[in-house]
């Protein structure tokens, strides 16, 4: 009983040890990740649309996108759209996403990407990153939650300490201020409209 009772106690007051262990495995799934995207970029026998389409495919795993639509939108407002309006949505944001993630591809000049660390914040994990080149050095946050079945996912990224899905919600309750919903889903249809931190992610 005696020893039941201690290794009780212990599991309750020394759980690092295992979540240590998860945040090394998403640090590895990132830095793999990351890597791959790098070799696309740096593979000079493939035509853009192709990179592309490999990058996406690349990476698409190890986000949640849906998840970034729904808190881009913040709660409130995605409480205010029906179904479709929501399927939608969420369609149009993840296609003006990964088109916003592959045009700061295009900037990238053969800089070195460094994962540096993958450390716990509360039940999330948040994995550091950075591009460096010669004279500059861009820190980048991964922050991952754990999605039931489907293990470990990106739910949003920072910039120079610019969250992305805070960007995007700040900009879309803006326009609700004033615009509906449909006024909303319109800007998306037509050019996406928004915009992201500057940066590589």
């Amino acid at each position: 009983m005696r020893i039941l009772l201690l290794s009780i106690i212990i599991a309750l007051l020394f759980p690092q040890p295992i979540f240590a262990d998860e945040a090394a495995t998403v640090k590895k799934l990132a830095e793999q990740k990351i890597n791959a995207v790098i070799d696309h970029i740096r593979d000079k026998s493939l035509d853009k649309k192709t990179r592309n389409e490999k990058i996406i495919a690349t990476i698409a795993p190890m986000f949640d996108f849906s998840q970034m639509a729904k808190l881009s939108m913040g709660k409130k407002n995605w409480g205010l759209m029906n179904p479709a309006q929501r399927k939608e949505f969420n369609e149009l944001f993840v296609i003006r996403l990964q088109e916003s993630y592959l045009e700061k591809l295009d900037l990238y000049t053969d800089e070195d990407v460094a994962v540096d660390q993958a450390r716990q914040v509360k039940k999330r994990i948040h994995v550091r990153s950075f591009l460096v080149s010669k004279d500059d050095k861009t820190e980048m946050i991964y922050k991952f939650y754990k999605k039931k079945n489907q293990g470990w996912k990106v739910y949003d990224v920072e910039i120079l300490g610019v969250s992305i899905v805070q960007t995007y919600r700040s900009q879309f309750a803006g326009i609700l201020k004033n615009q509906s919903i449909e006024d909303l889903l319109k800007k998306l249809r037509q050019d996406g409209g928004f915009t992201v931190p500057a940066g590589n992610y």
